[in-house]
């Protein structure tokens, strides 16, 4: 069990900058520990000091940062637009938008996913509205004019065709923009001069192996409206750092100031944050039935000389296998438990763990407010039968996720709702701030290091 340390002590001077770790055992001992053969891509480790200069203010407040952003970043980046369950069938298409750029993703007659800028090539129109999503086309039609185009973006049909003599089909077909899936995920990006996605995405491919999130199915979607620029708010989910102050309540049970960060390359950072172990911050050890029934579990249930963290993750494969349908006999303790985030530039949260099975994503509204989007993915029961994927729940600012049922039953939404809450005050502080720029600590937050060096190596190209 975990002892009790002095956090506030000064680091030691003789280490190099960034060196420094919280004292007891790192995360990859932690889960090494547990003795239950988790993935090797759950031990390694990749971090790399990223300098110590503050993150001016002014990045966040901006509109002429915003829009350099808009320009130079969103328009030459992958993003994930659906999931291919979003688009099963032939005719099948989605809506994906961020900033001034629309895609529609669609699917043609051959099984292809394909995407084309969302625009009519005659006067501009939308084929289709921001977000949607739609089946059975046989063709799409501008509801403007009439003007159609096959499946595969060729030119159908432009009625009153004689007015057009100028117009020649093959340089009429509608524009297509790079276009790829991975995992269950169908990606876009708006600049035709797009390297392969399979670059892009750096060690995910790899890491992501025996984590096929392709096998499993939406089973929550929700939108949240939040009220800060989409850097400020990824960031509060970069970091465990937080833990302390914003989920005290969770002290006893997450290990936060233990959690590993690692920096894979330009595009792809991660933390593990552990669960089932309690938090280095706090003053007394906890005995392993203190920890069990900080875990929700009756101390007296705990078998003599067991480990609380396993045996809650046991009684979580259970539980969870029993509800899903699924065997998950196979999974580790730190894929049932940990926490297990890895982030893909510029927008975009992936969770492999059973545990936590999230994705998110953060798209700009402005320069002070952007989307939140949050998806629960389940595995697809044993007998092989993938449910719809779930609709959106849309919430404005000032909605709480407690409000939604299906994510209380996760214990997640209190979560969130703390997180979120703090973006009121951050934006704020922000902007009331005399001191320039915020003041980031080596290792726990060079993530958010990561994110502003990458945006900067877009926006000086």
């Amino acid at each position: 069990m975990a002892e009790t340390y002095d956090l506030n002590a000064p680091g030691d001077p003789n280490l190099a900058p960034g060196e420094a770790r919280c004292p007891g055992p790192s995360t990859r001992e932690i889960i090494i520990a547990d003795g239950d053969n988790a993935p090797a891509a759950l031990t390694a480790e990749a971090f790399e000091f990223l300098g110590d200069a503050d993150i001016p203010f002014s990045r966040y407040t901006d509109p002429t940062m915003y829009d350099a952003e808009i320009e130079r970043m969103w328009g030459r980046t992958w993003q994930w637009a659906c999931r291919e369950e979003h688009i099963p069938h032939a005719g099948d298409f989605h809506v994906y938008d961020v900033g001034p750029y629309s895609a529609l993703v669609v699917r043609d007659e051959t099984g292809l996913i394909r995407a084309f800028v969302n625009s009519c090539p005659h006067r501009g129109m939308q084929f289709a509205d921001a977000g949607s999503t739609g089946s059975g086309k046989q063709f799409l039609r501008c509801p403007f004019h009439g003007m159609s185009w096959h499946l595969d973006g060729s030119l159908r049909e432009i009625p009153c065709r004689w007015d057009f003599p100028h117009v020649e089909d093959e340089n009429f077909g509608l524009t297509e923009l790079p276009c790829d899936t991975w995992n269950g995920f169908v990606f876009v990006n708006f600049s035709r001069d797009a390297g392969p996605l399979a670059d892009y995405l750096e060690v995910l491919p790899e890491h992501f192996a025996g984590w096929p999130l392709s096998e499993r199915y939406v089973h929550l979607h929700m939108q949240k409206t939040l009220p800060g620029n989409w850097k400020m708010c990824v960031e509060g989910f970069l970091e465990a750092f937080h833990v302390l102050a914003t989920h005290p309540e969770g002290l006893r049970t997450a290990g936060d100031a233990n959690a590993q960060y690692d920096v894979f390359g330009r595009h792809v950072s991660r933390f593990v944050h552990t669960v089932g172990y309690p938090s280095p911050h706090l003053p007394k050890r906890l005995s392993e039935q203190e920890l069990f029934a900080s875990l929700g579990h009756d101390p007296g249930d705990l078998p003599e000389g067991a480990s609380a963290r396993a045996q809650h993750a046991d009684i979580m494969r259970s539980r969870l296998g029993a509800e899903l349908g699924a065997d998950l006999s196979h999974v580790s303790t730190s894929e049932m438990l940990d926490s297990i985030e890895y982030f893909l530039f510029p927008n975009a949260c992936f969770f492999p763990g059973v545990g936590i099975p999230l994705v998110y994503r953060f798209r700009p509204l402005d320069v002070d407010h952007c989307i939140h989007e949050i998806m629960l993915l389940k595995p697809i029961p044993d007998n092989g039968e993938r449910p719809p994927p779930a609709e959106v729940i849309k919430l404005g600012m000032d909605d709480e996720y407690k409000t939604v049922d299906a994510f209380v039953a996760t214990g997640l939404a209190h979560v969130l709702d703390q997180d979120t809450e703090n973006f009121y005050r951050q934006r704020a502080g922000i902007k009331a701030a005399s001191k320039t720029g915020q003041t980031l600590g080596n290792y726990q937050e060079v993530r958010i290091r990561r994110l502003h060096k990458t945006l900067d190596e877009y926006l000086e190209k």
